[in-house]
């Protein structure tokens, strides 16, 4: 593993150099002298294109094949015009030396549809932080998009329209299509692997005062109700007949069957915003997006190890990722330390999307024309959109000028479990994403974002005793004890310790209680607070007597059951006591009503792209 440059340079890969027969003074003013030598020993003139061709490739040189100077010499020798202007040859010299170096080969099968999420990261930096220099030196790029019908502004669906004047909405697809050169990235062929399903699904809201930047990351096994909708031929892209509504299916097939339209159509059933522009993209220019970016920096606290995939990170700390470590680092979901599968590989995306953010703010891309270029063609060649073009992205990008990544939030729509059925759908919480969006349709604040905060009042202001009152004070309070049985809980991992809720888990299941899963906390904090909603006080105080310093809290966005939110100043598993006797009375620390200002749940997943705290 290479450590990280000690600047903030972005460090770029550089040719692979072959060893040469005998040392050769390769500097500039040798090679002018070396090439005025020879043009003035030959009598007659030839062609520029001989002269400005030799140095194309420095990768491979004719002295490393072997052959000596001097047969070199009487191999080429051509007339060359005296004196002549090797400017060019010398700026494609320059150029190349400074050109990363390009992937030896393709993917493998195994990587096949993870890609695509890359890419998909690609998509929302451009969305995000283009430049209105970099789009208006390219409008003559209008003719080259790859357009597709998919957005439907006048869907019933939309809520609160009024409120959403102004609101720039992307949804963002990342495909697993085997259509043309992606059979020979992903592994199989078109006739295989039939069609194109959405592996990854973004809903990225810009609200009109552009405040802020909120992306929405959608399990690709989400299940969803399909509206009615029609037929999708990936191959041709093109809508055929009638496609009937269905009820219970995998979000990611609702891709295959129906097309841009029909995913568009359910997100807005399910999100009610306004989704006024659309992009799909599959992975075949992954290989090109990672090389052009110079790789991506992560960082994680402990090593980390995929059952399927081996070693992602070795060590602990900041690597910088290209090619296929990059590639595993987004696709891995068997690792032991997270516990939670596909929400695990969730969160890498958003980390490496929002580390891709902030390289792509830095000055070592906005100041460099060429590299900005390369991403922008990149995005062009291997994107389908709908209601995305110069113009609008140049609109866009002046007008989102001076926000930093602080301001852009991840967050990922909560489940419930999986299905019974045998499908192994994820049950979507579906008064939790209600509460998300309307946060998001009425710009309230959002768990994570880094937004500048209102002054205090001054201590005579009236109404602020009141508050302090409210949120300084903790008590004591008596309840009696429950059958372990008889408990649900939820464990969120506040402590930014990894695995600690997974570890609770399975403490608590061995003394049988009811666990349904394991998240990280919206928010982290310090002690170890047991949380419940109406009915469930004596539940929330049996969980707390098994959490040394822990207390209880009531909170009207638990819906059932209790909810244990680990804090940093918790130790371990091993000081876990057993539960106290059903039917016993049990002591422990009361904190006041939880001070919400909206519905959002405790265990909202969230990433802000401006925090570089390694996790």
């Amino acid at each position: 593993d290479s450590q990280p440059a000690a600047t903030g340079e972005v460090t770029q890969a550089l040719p692979p150099v072959v060893e040469p027969a005998a040392p050769v003074d390769l500097s500039e003013s040798a090679t002018q002298r070396r090439a005025t030598l020879e043009s003035r020993g030959q009598a007659s003139p030839a062609e520029p294109a001989a002269a400005e061709s030799a140095p194309a490739d420095p990768a491979v040189s004719d002295e490393a094949s072997g052959e000596s100077r001097s047969g070199l010499l009487r191999r080429r020798r051509r007339p060359l015009e005296p004196t002549p202007n090797l400017t060019a040859a010398f700026e494609k010299v320059r150029a190349a030396r400074r050109r990363p170096a390009l992937e030896h080969s393709r993917q493998r099968a195994t990587v096949a549809r993870y890609t695509g999420r890359v890419l998909l990261a690609l998509s929302c930096t451009l969305v995000l932080v283009g430049t209105g220099y970099m789009w208006n030196t390219k409008r003559g790029w209008d003719g080259s998009w790859n357009t597709t019908a998919a957005i439907d502004t006048n869907d019933p669906n939309i809520r609160n329209k009024g409120a959403q004047f102004g609101d720039e909405t992307y949804l963002i697809v990342g495909t697993d299509s085997r259509a043309g050169k992606n059979a020979k990235i992903g592994g199989g062929d078109a006739d295989t692997i039939e069609g194109a399903r959405a592996d990854t699904i973004l809903l990225v809201n810009i609200p009109a005062d552009r405040s802020r930047v909120v992306a929405v990351s959608w399990p690709r096994d989400l299940q969803v109700d399909r509206p009615e909708c029609q037929q999708w031929d990936a191959e041709t892209g093109e809508y055929g007949e009638d496609l009937y509504p269905a009820v219970g299916v995998k979000l990611n097939g609702v891709y295959a069957a129906g097309g841009p339209s029909c995913m568009v159509r359910t997100l807005t059933q399910m999100s009610g915003l306004n989704i006024n522009h659309f992009i799909a993209m599959d992975f075949e220019g992954f290989e090109k997006v990672v090389n052009a970016i110079g790789g991506v920096n992560v960082c994680s606290t402990v090593p980390l190890y995929d059952y399927e995939l081996g070693y992602i990170l070795r060590r602990p700390g900041t690597k910088k990722l290209t090619g296929k470590r990059a590639l595993n680092y987004v696709r891995a979901r068997n690792i032991s330390v997270e516990g939670n599968g596909d929400y695990g590989r969730i969160k890498r995306q958003q980390l490496f999307m929002s580390s891709l953010l902030r390289s792509t703010l830095s000055s070592d891309v906005l100041s460099n024309p060429s590299k900005l270029n390369r991403i922008v063609s990149t995005f062009i060649e291997y994107s389908t959109v709908d209601g995305v073009d110069t113009d609008s992205l140049i609109e866009l990008a002046n007008s989102m000028e001076g926000v930093d990544a602080g301001r852009v939030t991840f967050l990922t729509i909560p489940t419930s479990g999986t299905s019974m059925d045998g499908e192994n759908n994820e049950i979507p919480r579906t008064e939790d994403i209600d509460a998300i969006f309307d946060a998001i349709i009425d710009d309230k604040p959002l768990p994570g974002e880094k937004k500048e905060q209102p002054a205090a009042k001054p201590s005579g202001t009236p109404g602020s005793a009141a508050r302090t009152t409210k949120t300084a004070t903790a008590g004591q309070t008596d309840a009696t004890a429950q059958y372990p049985g008889n408990i649900t809980v939820r464990v969120l991992n506040g402590s930014g310790e990894p695995g600690a809720a997974t570890a609770v888990m399975n403490r608590l299941i061995a003394e049988g209680i009811n666990v349904p899963g394991v998240a990280d906390a919206s928010k982290r904090r310090e002690d170890t607070v047991v949380r419940y909603g109406s009915g469930e006080k004596d539940s929330a105080a049996t969980i707390a007597k098994m959490f040394p310093g822990a207390r209880i809290q009531e909170d009207r966005t638990v819906k059932a059951g209790v909810e244990v939110i680990l804090g940093s100043q918790f130790q371990g598993v091993s000081t876990v006591a057993s539960p106290p006797a059903p039917g016993s009375t049990v002591t422990v620390g009361q904190l006041p009503l939880a001070n919400t200002n909206s519905d959002l749940p405790n265990d909202l997943s969230v990433t802000n792209a401006g925090d570089t705290t390694c996790s």
